[in-house]
C-alpha cells in the first residue's frame, strides 16, 4: 500500500503539470459551467478548512466516528477539488494577477496598479502550490494508518500533516480571493 501512496503522490503533480503546461487546452467549448469551477474550488477549500477544524475538535473530545467521517469528507472534497482544478486549468487560459484588460500580458500601468499585492499573491500562491504537493503523501499515509488501526503512527504524522493541510486549504481561498477580480 505504501507503494501506491508513493505512486499517487508522484502521479498527481506530474499529471497536473502536464495538463497545465501542455501546448493545448481541453476543448470544452460551450461548457459555461467551467467558469464556475474556480468558485467551486474556493468553496471546497473553505469547507475543507472548516471540516478539518471540526475534525480536530471531534477527536479532542474523543468522538472518533465523527472525526473519521469529517476526515473522509475532507478527503472526498480534496479529490473533487483536484478534478475540478485540473478540468478548469486544462481547458481555460491562465489568469494573470494584475491583467486588467485580460490580454494575457502585463503592461507597465497594470504592474504599477497591482503593486505589492502582486508580490503578496505570488508568495501565497507559491507556498500554497509547494505545500499542496508536499502534503499529499502525508495525508494519504495518515488515512492509511488510521484505517489500518495504526493509531500511534497516525498521531505522529498528523502533528505535521494537519497544519500543512489546513494552511493549504486556507491559502487556496486566499489565492482565489486575490485572483478573482482578474478573471475574464
Amino acid at each position: 500500500m505504501i507503494n501506491v501512496i508513493i505512486g499517487v503522490s508522484i502521479a498527481i503533480p506530474l499529471v497536473v503539470a502536464i495538463l497545465l503546461f501542455a501546448p493545448f487546452k481541453l476543448n470544452l467549448e460551450g461548457a459555461t459551467w467551467v467558469s464556475f469551477l474556480p468558485t467551486f474550488n474556493a468553496i471546497a477549500n473553505s469547507t475543507t478548512s472548516v471540516l478539518l477544524v471540526l475534525a480536530l475538535i471531534a477527536i479532542k473530545k474523543k468522538k472518533v466516528a465523527l472525526h473519521r467521517n469529517l476526515m473522509l469528507s475532507c478527503l472526498v472534497l480534496g479529490a473533487l477539488f483536484l478534478v475540478s482544478y485540473v478540468t478548469y486549468h486544462a481547458s481555460s487560459p491562465s489568469t494573470i494577477f494584475g491583467d486588467l484588460d485580460h490580454n494575457g500580458e502585463l503592461s507597465e500601468m497594470e504592474l504599477s496598479e497591482a503593486g505589492m499585492m502582486r508580490t503578496v499573491y505570488i508568495v501565497v500562491l507559491l507556498s500554497h502550490i509547494g505545500l499542496s504537493i508536499v502534503v499529499v503523501p502525508f495525508v494519504l499515509l495518515a488515512f492509511y494508518y488510521a484505517l489500518n488501526d495504526k493509531i500511534s503512527q497516525h498521531r505522529k504524522i498528523v502533528k505535521y500533516t494537519f497544519p500543512i493541510w489546513l494552511y493549504v486549504s486556507v491559502t487556496g481561498v486566499i489565492v482565489y480571493l486575490l485572483i478573482s477580480p482578474y478573471y475574464a
